[in-house]
């Protein structure tokens, strides 16, 4: 029998939102979006720069990889093509059935080819392609620590799957079994990225900004449509193409048909502005993705019997969504891994590579763990590119010092220890400011993140103390959950509140922050209220600042007052 991989690279790549996760005999190294070292959002490049640090890290070269893991497996976008053909039997989809077929066989063909772009970039090493949706699941069970759960994927497109149930088995070897599956072309990312697109936004980059958007409009003018657009059946949900054409692989084919757009409203250009009918389609739409997403849930429920719930998939960002399914009491506890989207695919598919080899060493470094990339702490700092910043040493009072700054109105960017792992900031990549604050909102919009007024801004918050302000009734550490709000927190902190009476919030404990519960507790001694505002440390169309150069360009070139970056005070 040949011997267990011990070195996995896994990775997300050649798509969009590339990374790179290691297991070196089980155990994850780390992992990080190459985003966030190449300033590139969003790239879908090979992962040089997080490959190069995820190996240095370990004390490694490319000839030590045994195993990498790659996150789509070609052959199973080719099963979609001969389905693909049937689509010419009903006159609505006719002309898009050999076009997709077409674009199927061709993704399943460019697939392959990348996976021997990895083999030739690895030639010691096996490449390893893994199941997307299988990938998705393992990120979310093996990050929840639990012996077992049920686990719901949603996401636009894994090869055909757009939606799974599976269940998940065991903590130190963790495994799921999928028992239902929704194929293409019934998709909620699909159709949430068709209405993003048609209402001026970036697919797959901008769909937050809907979900905010839609607290300010009537879901009721444009409900009905969504009722029969996307169709709850007994198991699932299904598409009409009447509304969204089935999806063609290839550039030129709309993603919304013309009854929908007469139904609602012509095409937005991004500089046009918002009208009542742009609000109330974005509300409709949200409204209907949280019916469907709970529907979907009372399913997992019902097929695995399990009384916990894992979510994954881009889909799973929809903390409106998630928080109503929490709300609904189906679940005892719902978990939501750091990194849901398909940039948590590397550490899936490593996962899936180490379990199938019936490696010796069980899993470990997943559980709960969400700071995994790069740190920059002891490394010298160069102020010259930057002229007009100054800085001072901080000491042990660094945790006080930041309260009392924020407490008087300051609004901070803070960049400490490793980088985050996902798409929220959670206190080492952050902007901090006080809830406190008259006008706060407004100015970090304007004058910080360069972006629409009507975006809320998230809080976070003593775990401990999480109660007196939310009504969630779970943690939530890695900010992917909408809680509603108690009266306290409309009294005092209004700021974090949205129109919905929701807010994303981060519980913090000092176990897995202890920076930041220090600083929330400096900060509540000093003014009653154990929350602040925590925003991503990037201004809007930048990456998350991954690197020291990154930070200073973006306080240099943004409205923050001040830097904290490893202890070293910086300011303008």
């Amino acid at each position: 029998m040949d011997q267990a991989p011990s070195v996995i690279l896994g990775l997300c790549s050649y798509t969009h939102d590339s990374a790179a996760a290691l297991l070196v005999d089980g155990q994850l190294v780390g992992f990080v979006e190459e985003e966030r070292l190449s300033q590139k959002k969003h790239t879908k490049d090979y992962p040089r720069h997080a490959v190069e640090w995820l190996l240095g890290e370990a004390g490694l070269s490319a000839t030590d990889v045994d195993v990498v893991a790659y996150n789509f497996r070609p052959a199973r976008y080719l099963l979609e093509s001969p389905a693909a053909l049937r689509l010419a039997l009903s006159p609505t989809t006719r002309d898009r059935a050999v076009p997709r077929a077409r674009g199927f066989a061709k993704v399943a063909m460019r697939t392959q080819l990348r996976v021997r772009d990895l083999g030739r970039r690895f030639p010691a090493a096996r490449v390893s392609p893994v199941l997307h949706h299988r990938a998705h699941q393992l990120t979310a069970f093996a990050a929840s620590g639990w012996n077992e759960s049920a686990v719901l994927v949603v996401d636009s497109l894994g090869e055909r799957q757009t939606t799974t149930i599976a269940h998940g088995h065991d903590t130190l070897r963790p495994r799921t079994r999928t028992l239902e599956t929704i194929n293409d072309p019934a998709s909620l990312g699909y159709v949430y990225g068709a209405v993003t697109e048609h209402l001026g936004w970036r697919r797959g980059d901008e769909e937050g900004t809907l979900m905010a958007l839609a607290a300010l409009g009537n879901p009721g003018r444009f409900r009905e449509l969504f009722a029969r657009a996307v169709r709850v059946t007994p198991t699932g949900f299904t598409v009409d193409p009447l509304y969204f054409p089935p999806r063609v692989l290839t550039s030129g084919y709309p993603r919304t048909a013309r009854r929908f757009i007469d139904a609602t409203c012509p095409k937005r250009h991004p500089s046009e502005p918002l009208r009542d009918v742009h609000r109330d389609l974005a509300a409709a739409l949200q409204e209907r993705t949280e019916q469907v997403m709970l529907h979907l849930a009372r399913r997992a429920r019902t097929v695995t019997g399990s009384r916990r719930l894992c979510v994954g998939g881009g889909v799973a960002t929809n903390c409106v969504s998630i928080g109503r399914i929490i709300e609904a009491g189906v679940f005892d506890e719902v978990f939501v891994p750091p990194a849901p989207g398909d940039a948590g695919t590397a550490i899936g598919a490593a996962i899936a590579v180490h379990h199938d080899s019936r490696a010796p060493q069980p899993m470990s470094g997943v559980t709960r763990a969400c700071y995994l990339g790069p740190s920059f702490q002891g490394t010298s700092l160069d102020l010259t590119p930057w002229p007009g910043l100054q800085e001072k040493a901080l000491g042990a009072e660094a945790a006080e010092f930041l309260a009392e700054q924020l407490a008087s109105g300051l609004v901070v960017g803070l960049f400490q220890g490793r980088v985050e792992a996902g798409p929220r900031a959670l206190g080492n990549r952050s902007i901090l400011a006080s809830p406190r604050e008259p006008g706060v909102i407004e100015r970090l919009n304007a004058t910080v993140k360069f972006r629409e007024p009507f975006r809320p801004f998230a809080p976070m918050v003593l775990a401990e103390r999480a109660s007196e302000f939310f009504t969630l009734g779970q943690e939530a550490p890695y900010m992917s959950m909408a809680s509603g709000v108690t009266d306290k927190a409309r009294e005092l902190v209004p700021a974090i509140v949205h129109a919905n009476g929701t807010s994303r919030l981060q519980t913090v404990t000092h176990a897995q922050n202890p920076f930041i519960h220090e600083v929330l507790s400096a900060f509540a001694r000093r003014t009653g209220i154990p929350v602040l505002i925590n925003t991503s440390l990037n201004v809007m169309g930048k990456p998350i600042c991954g690197t020291p150069e990154m930070a200073l360009d973006c306080l240099a070139n943004s409205g923050l007052d001040a830097l904290l970056l490893e202890g070293r005070w910086i300011t303008k």
